[in-house]
């Protein structure tokens, strides 16, 4: 009997390396793969945190020879400037924070890959990700809580959808990070101790005004008007994209007290301007909604919800609104942030979840 083939998604750091490591040692047959998304400039020199970068990619061809499996490089820029980047400036511009890292992990690591993969015979794809994969009593396939919970990986993968879902793997998901760098180490992976990217893999330096501005140029949004939630203007600032839900620093305010944004209004570009407990919300409406370990709800059930990644979570009740869903906390939450991802789980693994429209 064949064995089953699996393409895993390396991108020349510790998890990733494990994960190729794992699936060999449990009879898989591997082939590596690093995936080519963005270099915004061509003939610039790359750095050692940017996502595909030469060095990353040649860290993940020597753990391929050391595992003595294949290891091919896949170009998917296309797929990631039109899924990702255009993505990420079209919400900035349009007064939301969006999370790029979740478009990536739906539409390139998994939709792009997976045809991809498909295409060349592999049964499944796997990744590094801290999360486990279950098919549930019902039916459905769905991401679990990893047993790393600090570096649990679920709520950035909640909008996979079932196909995709039931031909990954997710060997790291069983583990802690301590003791994926002790296997790499022990296994004498060079890359045992590499440290991990923190940044927005596109955009290394961390300045996002600085790249919207190179990208969206003469569309980027003018100067505009703080304001409080009254209306009365207190100040000028730079422009919506330099702003998010909760913000406190870089304001240049003095109004002889901490202030905070509590809201973006992009059609008359202002800023609105409060105190910290204007920050807390209860409810918000979440548009393009993602089934996973359920098919539906009933209005009034409550589930565990988070609104951002390191968010622990709260108790919420969902409510059925046409296509999207009103969410109610049961306690004010604070900055509940539109263009953000909602996720809702039920026990240790992903219910749904879909992105924050407006906020109440």
């Amino acid at each position: 009997m064949s064995r089953k083939k699996v393409v895993v998604g390396m991108s020349g750091g510790v998890d990733s390396s494990v994960a190729a490591y794992l699936l060999k040692e449990q009879g898989y047959d591997v082939t590596g793969v690093t995936m080519r998304l963005w270099q915004e400039n061509e003939n610039r020199e790359e750095t050692k945190k940017e996502c595909c970068s030469l060095t990353s990619v040649e860290d993940a061809r020597r753990v391929a020879a050391m595992l003595d499996i294949p290891h091919y490089v896949m170009n998917f820029k296309e797929d990631f400037k039109k899924n990702v980047v255009d993505y990420f400036i079209r919400e900035y511009l349009s007064g939301r924070t969006p999370n790029p890292c979740i478009a990536c992990n739906r539409y390139v690591k998994w939709e792009a890959m997976l045809r991809r993969s498909m295409e060349i015979g592999a049964d499944f794809i796997a990744t590094g990700h801290y999360a486990k994969i279950r098919q549930l009593e019902n039916g459905r396939y769905a991401v679990c809580n990893s047993a790393a919970a600090a570096k649990d990986q679920t709520y950035a993968l909640y909008n996979l959808t079932q196909e995709q879902l039931c031909r990954t793997l997710m060997p790291v998901g069983d583990y802690s990070k301590e003791e994926i760098r002790k296997i790499a180490e022990k296994n004498s992976l060079f890359v045992a101790d590499k440290p991990d990217s923190q940044e927005i893999c596109f955009i290394p330096d961390k300045d996002y005004a600085g790249f919207l501005q190179r990208m969206a140029g003469e569309h980027m949004p003018p100067e505009g008007n703080f304001v409080t939630k009254d209306g009365e203007v207190i100040g000028r600032h730079k422009g919506i994209t330099h702003y998010t839900i909760g913000q406190r620093k870089g304001l240049n305010l003095a109004l002889g007290k901490p202030v905070f944004v509590t809201e973006i209004r992009p059609k008359t570009n202002e800023v609105v301007i409060g105190d910290n407990e204007d920050v807390f919300r209860r409810e918000l409406v979440a548009e393009c909604i993602n089934y996973m370990g359920i098919s539906g709800f009933s209005d009034g059930e409550k589930f565990l919800t988070k609104i951002r990644y390191a968010h622990k979570g709260a108790m919420a009740a969902l409510y059925h609104e046409g296509d999207n869903i009103r969410i109610v906390f049961d306690e004010p939450v604070r900055a509940l942030t539109p263009g953000q991802a909602v996720v809702f789980y039920r026990e240790e693994y992903v219910a749904g979840g879909g992105s924050i429209r407006q906020v109440f």
